[in-house]
């Protein structure tokens, strides 16, 4: 399967953005209502938490974190949550998300590969990356999220 690979180019400093990706509130705004719980420690586990399938503490996706080097760059694997897939354990992902200073502004660069063949995720992940990832420019350069009708 093909790897999922994003570039947009985002009006705010690259920590701003970064903060958006792991703190409570900017997580809470940009994936619909979790949060991302870890230590980020190299080789920690992390997951996205939040209302769903189980309730408000629903594992919507879970993984290890590969890299974590603050304002710059993090690597994670990811599973979706158990409630999604009765095989979550073996539909592992990776997904390596970049940031660096353009002009005044942020490029941030998602990649999200090593998809297993028939992965049965792929093709609505294929289009809430654009969603989320739109959420995140909007809310770095405005403060609001984009209302997506739900």
């Amino acid at each position: 399967m093909d790897e999922l690979s994003y570039v947009l180019y985002i009006d705010a400093k690259p920590e701003d953005v970064w903060k958006i990706f792991v703190t409570p509130e900017g997580t809470k705004a940009i994936f619909f209502g979790s949060v991302l719980r870890s230590t980020f420690e190299i080789g920690s586990p992390y997951e996205y938490v939040g209302p769903g399938n189980d309730g408000e503490e629903t594992v919507h996706v879970y993984g290890t974190v590969l890299e974590f080097e603050p304002n710059k760059r993090m690597s994670y694997t990811e599973h979706p949550g158990p409630s999604y897939r009765e095989n979550h354990a073996e539909l592992e992902t990776r997904v390596t998300m970049s940031l660096e200073s353009v002009g005044s502004c942020t490029k941030l660069t998602l990649v999200n590969d090593r998809w297993p063949e028939g992965h049965p995720s792929y093709e609505s992940t294929k289009q809430s990356w654009p969603m989320i990832l739109s959420n995140v420019k909007t809310y770095a350069e405005t403060g609001k999220t984009l209302d997506f009708g739900w």
